[in-house]
């Protein structure tokens, strides 16, 4: 068992001196000692600014403290070990702009007293602490002990002799002996806790006898290992005495004796043997009726040559066999308080889901059998879907795993290979529970509306097994050939389209809809989350890049249009290289992402604010779609000219929304005289209906209202107001008949700037999930029937000619 050095702590005034203050530079995996030369690489951004600062004050004295955990990047004085020592800059060479080699003259311990700031690098209240030089023999007698079993160390590990020897030659003092072999001592097994142990050991007499008991550890090791490498030698000299006269067969078998008795004498298990994985299949757990099929295999290759193809495929399926978690489990920690905790700090917003998730995780603690529903996340791209998973699994204390389904078309990738097959394996099922290796981890089905079908099998079909809790416990992968249970694993799927999911597959998910942001959500996300994620996997620092929220703003609205946050992590990315180029090429930039440096570094405005595209004119109308990416503004217009009633409709349409395009013009003939027009105006004109983005397919009915305001406002010769929008699908009685996508729609048309909206009545109930900022910033007129539009959308007509 390994000291605690937190034990060392120095508490003595007396033999300290008074407290000063000293910049800190902290060390990570080593441990300086006093009166040692050391060079120490420098590359961090706080440590550079203390390099530098140095430098430029021709000051060199700083206090060299090791770190209690080495993956911390930016420690504070808690991450930190409590004694150091002070050191005097030797020499400093620039490797990088961004990395030093400094040379380090070690002076004296320090202990840390209280941190004094932390910007621009650590600094600290500190107490060097003098040591006693009074000799005695009893500590003389311990040098010399100490420097002879260092010297035997020495020809037993040759690679310390350049470092040790001028040691052992001209250092008598005990103490400063201690510090030295210690700081050399190059050796497999002892640490930074070993050595940190040494440092806080201020006492002359126990720090030597600490060393002393630190170098006959590693002596006894070295030593056995030594005879061990001399017998082997032995043994292999014997044998090889033997080989010769034999014949090649019983050469062959003597040399494989040989490398038997080898692999025995360090203590290695042959892994090739059948012995071994006798022993693996023994210890695996296996149930019965896979054991029996185990021990049936391990019999067959037994009688093989080893140079056979059956011999390799039957060894790798009890491999198999044997990696697979068949009784491992972790404990689960199925707290709901933890699971908020969780979510909270990896996602902004998404409430409802959260909540959702909390009532899951609840219900499963509450269930003996540990079953629940399986929770597939909908939604548009880059709104945290997958990223929800790995938060459920590190609240569980579950392993997490994901499997992308996106593409896949052949069943085997689900179900395996059957063993007869050249290069069979597992299916990506069977193949995630041996990585993860235990039998209740979290598996995220990633982008499960993307299965395609093929010649090769339907993989939806496979995965109806898999997702169903009352069959998965005896799952029946094709190349394992024997049940596995999957009943202990929680199964979470992704989708951005639920219609392309299959039925059968889609009625075993329970869908929790993950909606896309708005602007005050994108704007906070880009603040806590994205940016200072982005400053920190580009090397840089608060303090060399800050942003402003009228930066976060101009990216939102002119750089990315999507529903999700996906594009905008990408934009900030772009202004953190751009930084980081110029910090590269040496220039000491401390700049400000505001509006105006934001378009300086991403250029060009992207996009323009949806109603920029509007005109006034007549027959433009403003409509609302859903697509899976989220919400989208959709710009239907009208336009007549001299003809015989030829009525044309473009734009890329499928069936469902030409329908709906002829039923809103039917509409409008049929009530030519309430609208105040000729009932025979189509005899005499053509009416073009289009709708703008033809390269997009479009469909759905939601489009009518929309169709219906464009066509009227063009034979009305009345502008549409650019303000609103609206959906609804029509029906030739005037009816406004309910659709879906409601939270999506009106996202989109609050991220467009709109402020009234029209809805069918019977969506009403869908404005429930819809976030409470965007109701606020907008009007909703539920309508029951088309005659309720016009007076909302249309303009006053203009005055009279005169």
């Amino acid at each position: 068992m390994k000291a605690n050095p937190s034990r060392y702590v120095v508490t003595q005034d007396t033999r300290g001196s008074d407290l000063e203050i000293l910049p800190i530079l902290p060390l990570r995996n080593n441990v300086v000692f006093p009166a040692s030369v050391v060079p120490v690489n420098v590359g961090r951004a706080r440590s550079i600014r203390l390099i530098e600062d140095l430098l430029q004050q021709n000051r060199g004295v700083v206090g060299v403290v090791s770190q209690r955990d080495a993956t911390v990047d930016d420690p504070d004085i808690e991450d930190l070990y409590d004694i150091g020592t002070v050191a005097r800059m030797v020499k400093v060479v620039r490797l990088a702009p961004s990395n030093y080699s400094v040379v380090f003259h070690c002076l004296s311990r320090v202990h840390l007293a209280s941190k004094v700031g932390f910007e621009p690098y650590l600094r600290a209240k500190v107490r060097r602490i003098s040591e006693d030089l009074e000799r005695n023999a009893e500590l003389d007698a311990i040098g010399v002990r100490l420097r002879d079993n260092t010297r035997e160390l020495v020809k037993i590990a040759p690679w310390l002799e350049k470092e040790m020897k001028g040691i052992l030659d001209t250092v008598r003092e005990t103490g400063a002996l201690a510090d030295l072999i210690a700081s050399n001592l190059a050796l497999e097994g002892v640490d930074v806790v070993d050595k940190q142990t040494v440092l806080h050991t201020v006492n002359v007499k126990e720090r030597a006898l600490r060393v002393l008991d630190l170098v006959n550890k590693h002596l006894d090791a070295l030593r056995a290992k030594h005879e061990k490498e001399q017998e082997l030698a032995r043994v292999k000299e014997e044998i090889s005495s033997m080989v010769v006269g034999e014949g090649k067969n019983q050469r062959e078998l003597i040399l494989r004796q040989q490398m038997k008795s080898i692999r025995e004498e360090l203590g290695e298990t042959d892994d090739d043997s059948v012995d071994a994985l006798r022993d693996r299949i023994r210890e695996s757990m296996l149930p019965e009726e896979a054991m029996k099929i185990a021990k049936k295999q391990l019999s067959r290759l037994s009688g093989m040559q080893q140079q056979s193809a059956e011999y390799n495929v039957t060894r790798t399926y009890i491999e198999w066999l044997a990696d697979l978690p068949w009784g491992k489990v972790t404990t689960d920690r199925l707290e709901p308080a933890d699971v908020r905790r969780c979510l909270d700090e990896d996602h902004f917003g998404l409430e409802k889901v959260k909540k959702r998730i909390v009532e899951y995780i609840a219900v499963r603690k509450l269930r003996a059998d540990k079953k629940g529903p399986i929770l597939c996340f909908i939604g548009p791209p880059g709104v945290g879907k997958t990223s929800l998973g790995q938060s459920i699994a590190r609240s569980m204390g579950r392993r997490y795993h994901r499997i992308a389904l996106g593409g896949v078309r052949d069943e085997a990738e689900i179900r395996g290979h059957r063993r007869t097959y050249v290069g069979a394996l597992p299916g990506r099922i069977i193949q995630g529970m041996k990585k993860v290796g235990v039998k209740n981890p979290v598996f995220v089905l990633d982008e499960i509306d993307k299965l395609g079908v093929d010649m090769m099998g339907d993989p939806s079909s496979a995965l109806l097994e898999v997702l169903d809790p009352a069959q998965n416990n005896t799952f029946q992968d094709h190349y394992i050939d024997t049940p596995f249970d999957l009943s202990q694993v929680t199964f979470l799927a992704t989708a951005n389209n639920a219609d392309t999911i299959p039925a059968p597959l889609w009625d075993r998910l329970e869908t929790i809809e993950v909606p896309g942001y708005t602007r005050a959500e994108k704007k906070s996300i880009a603040r806590d989350f994205l940016a200072p994620k982005s400053l920190a996997s580009h090397g840089l620092t608060s303090d060399r890049l800050t942003f402003e929220d009228s930066g976060f703003e101009t990216i939102i609205e002119s750089y990315t249009r999507e529903a999700g946050v996906r594009g905008l992590d990408r934009e900030i990315g772009s202004v953190c290289r751009h930084v980081a180029m110029r910090l590269a090429e040496g220039e000491n930039v401390r700049l400000t992402c505001n509006s105006e440096f934001a378009q300086i570094v991403l250029g060009p405005p992207r996009y323009t604010p949806e109603l920029a595209e509007r005109s006034s004119a007549p027959g433009v109308a403003t409509g609302l779609a859903w697509t899976p990416s989220g919400g989208d503004i959709l710009f239907i217009e009208a336009s007549q000219m001299p003809g015989h009633g030829e009525i044309v409709i473009t734009g890329n349409l499928k069936v469902v929304m030409k329908e709906s395009a002829v039923a809103a013009m039917s509409f409008v003939r049929s009530h030519a005289t309430q609208l105040g027009l000729d009932p025979e105006f189509l005899k005499t004109i053509d009416l073009h209906l289009h709708v703008p983005k033809g390269g997009t397919p479009k469909d759905g009915p939601s489009a009518g209202v929309t169709m219906y305001s464009a066509v009227a406002s063009l034979l009305l010769s009345c502008s549409v107001r650019k303000d609103v929008a609206m959906t609804g699908e029509i029906s030739l009685r005037g009816a406004v008949l309910p659709v879906g996508g409601i939270k999506e729609k009106l996202l989109a048309a609050h991220r467009a700037g709109i402020k009234e909206v029209l809805l069918p009545s019977r969506n009403e109930k869908d404005l429930e999930d819809v976030p409470k900022d965007v109701l606020e910033n907008m009007r909703v007129h539920l309508i029951k029937r088309v005659d309720e539009v016009l007076p909302i959308v249309l303009e006053a007509p203009p005055p009279p000619a005169v």
